[in-house]
């Protein structure tokens, strides 16, 4: 393993732990967000992971047994479409747009795309001037066909101003987990300990040698329709892999939570779409992995 900065995206320093900033042109206009919701029980299960299989300092361990309320939770990350229909009604600029750039990942890059700065400890990143949710790799690139895509370089102050004008809100920790396991007990995965049970992928992560080579055989070389792959048992689609999805609550003084895992991760270096497996980023951070799906309470 190594440092989350590196394999789970890199982070912009850390600023203030404000709030979300008012939706831009409509502060306090609330709207309807279109996406389907399920009921995840509420109830104790246990959290977490005892088999030692992340970093030590991720703190996925030990297990342990909690409670949770019922709740209800989008069954997809939300897609373009959505975020785009928040944007139209509110007129709200991201984080991005605003300081005029994002991280994104050089495999998704032309070969002829111009020299940019990268990521010491990660030279798969690079800083690409532009690059933000309508543009995911740059000024050259754009959303066409790709409404039913997860919405990325999102920043955990752009998910908290969709929350706000949907009446929804971002899961906790302990709620995004209980969803994900999907009812079962210690599994891995949302659908048990085998990453391809009878040699079927059930999410989207990088296959053969990062970050040089993807055999591509679950069918995505980046990012995946928000609903592929199968469901869990709770009925929910990629709640691991192919983006990254903020949570509520603070990983340390200045990170806050990240869950699922994103199309680049790998065992050999990044295992973090386990169930019980954490990462973290600061709240401006933008990536072109990193999206998110909405809660709210059920009742």
């Amino acid at each position: 393993m190594v440092d989350k900065e590196s394999c789970c995206g890199p982070s912009v320093p850390a600023t203030t732990h404000g709030a979300a900033q008012p939706v831009g042109g409509a502060a306090g206009v609330r709207g309807r967000d279109v996406g389907d919701m399920v009921l995840i029980p509420g109830g104790t299960f246990r959290m977490g992971c005892d088999r030692r299989e992340g970093h030590p300092s991720d703190g996925e361990g030990p297990s342990r047994l909690v409670e949770v309320a019922p709740f209800l939770i989008d069954i997809t990350s939300v897609s373009n479409a959505r975020f785009a229909h928040f944007i139209e009604a509110t007129g709200y600029s991201t984080d991005a747009e605003r300081l005029g750039w994002s991280f994104v990942f050089a495999g998704l890059l032309p070969d002829d795309f111009q020299p940019t700065r990268g990521v010491a400890a990660a030279p798969w990143w690079r800083e690409v001037f532009g690059a933000d949710w309508r543009h995911p790799e740059g000024p050259q690139s754009d959303l066409g066909g790709r409404d039913n895509l997860p919405v990325v370089h999102i920043s955990h102050h752009d998910a908290l101003a969709f929350c706000h004008w949907a009446g929804k809100r971002l899961p906790t920790e302990t709620e995004w987990e209980k969803a994900a396991r999907g009812g079962l007990e210690a599994k891995r995965f949302p659908w048990g300990d085998d990453e391809t049970p009878g040699g079927q992928h059930r999410c989207n992560v990088w296959q053969g040698a990062f970050p040089s080579d993807n055999t591509k055989v679950d069918g995505f070389y980046g990012l995946a329709p928000v609903d592929a792959f199968m469901q869990n048992d709770f009925g929910l689609y990629n709640i691991v892999g192919n983006c990254w999805q903020w949570c509520a609550n603070w990983f340390d003084d200045e990170h806050r939570a990240m869950r699922g895992g994103s199309f680049l991760c790998h065992p050999s270096y990044c295992w973090r779409y386990r169930c019980a497996a954490r990462s973290a980023s600061t709240p401006d951070s933008t990536t072109g992995h990193v999206g998110f799906r909405c809660v709210r309470d059920a009742g």
